[in-house]
């Protein structure tokens, strides 16, 4: 006799989609008949510079090790990351993905019956989480598509366990300043954990805005997430990492499973950190795109909404999934955000030079073509 396996699944699985990632190159090329080299990605936010020379070293050296497990207590990142930033090993842990370690302080904290708050237009793994662990998730509206704090405050039950809040957010850009920030941390009650995803923190630059570190021995319950697939680099080694107090490290690292990060990734994110040369040109190449862009977006008479982030979302003023399409045709694949309830907009992620004036050309063609 059948066995439904929808029926016997996790309640809060039954309801999940599954997180859809940016079109692979490969993907378009075989769907539009289209040379791989001729195109371009867009659509991940990931750092169009290519990895780290000192990066790919590690890597190369690690790669003799890999018929061994790696070490599943990093020591020699987890040393890097404490000499880098200030803080303890014990405060630590590690994620493969910073979408790991938002998954496990999602179950590490939650569970049925509890309440998980983060904000409209927010990170699609929040909800994805947080269902997971069959909790309930309360989406509060968005302000100026960005989040308002307040309001997050004002959602908090006794049912709360974990607050997400994206600084700067994905996928629309925004990001609040150290004020309002401190000012909502007052206002959460000490018992709540609140995870400040800080992925893409390394663009921002203006000193107006948080460095969650600062905060760690202020807010006990302060969950500060970080990636090294962003600024700097290591999008396909999968490396994260959340700073917190010993006590939800050391909680968070009992249900980490071992050996998720591999040593490879050990090896190349060690290096990377020494880098300063490679993330400083990362945020130079950065900035120029994201004014390229912006100014490019502004010429097509469209409305973009300021980033701080290394993308920039874009109103399209029509079905944002046609002009997709018609993109991908020509070659350049971006993100649709129909997914995020944005059906008008479309993000963009910050290539070089000459794939953002690529870009530009395409989306002007696209809007001629779409309805």
């Amino acid at each position: 006799m059948p066995v439904d396996f929808q029926q016997r699944a996790v309640e809060g699985v039954r309801g999940l989609q599954p997180y859809q990632p940016g079109k692979p190159i490969d993907e378009v090329a075989r769907e539009h008949g289209l040379d791989p080299a001729s195109i371009i990605k867009l659509a991940s936010n990931e750092n169009p510079l290519g990895p780290s020379p000192k990066a790919m070293a590690a890597a190369r050296e690690a790669l003799s090790e890999l018929a061994r497990y790696p070490d599943g207590n990093a020591f020699q990142l987890k040393n890097a990351l404490s000499a880098r930033f200030g803080i303890n090993t014990d405060q630590i842990t590690l994620g493969n993905g910073s979408n790991d370690v938002l998954e496990l302080a999602a179950r590490t904290f939650a569970g049925p019956g509890a309440e998980v708050v983060f904000s409209e237009y927010a990170f699609a793994v929040y909800p994805i989480a947080t269902r997971a662990v069959g909790a309930s998730g309360v989406a509060v509206p968005a302000r100026d598509w960005g989040h308002d704090l307040d309001a997050m405050a004002a959602a908090i039950t006794e049912r709360t366990r974990v607050i997400f809040v994206a600084n700067p957010n994905n996928p629309t850009g925004t990001a609040v300043d150290r004020d309002t920030l401190v000012a909502f941390l007052e206002r959460v009650p000490g018992h709540i954990p609140v995870v400040l995803d800080e992925a893409y923190c390394e663009y921002m630059t203006d000193p107006a805005y948080p460095d969650g570190l600062a905060m760690l021995s202020d807010y006990p319950n302060l969950i500060v997430a970080r990636t090294f697939s962003k600024a700097w680099g290591l999008a396909g080694l999968r490396v994260g990492y959340a700073l917190s107090s010993p006590e939800i490290a050391d909680l968070m690292n009992r249900v980490r499973q071992p050996f998720n990060v591999d040593n490879v990734a050990q090896a190349a994110a060690t290096a990377v950190l020494e880098d300063k040369d490679y993330l400083a040109e990362s945020r130079r190449v950065n900035e120029a795109g994201r004014d390229q862009l912006m100014a490019g977006f502004e010429r097509l008479g469209l409305t973009a909404i300021p980033s701080h982030g290394n993308f920039v979302t874009v109103d399209t003023g029509r079905d944002a999934n046609a002009v997709f399409e018609a993109m991908l045709g020509d070659g350049v694949i971006v993100r649709p955000l129909g997914g995020y309830g944005m059906p008008r907009h479309l993000r963009v992620s910050v290539g070089l030079t000459d794939e953002n004036d690529r870009c530009i050309a395409a989306l002007g063609r696209a809007l001629g073509a779409a309805p």
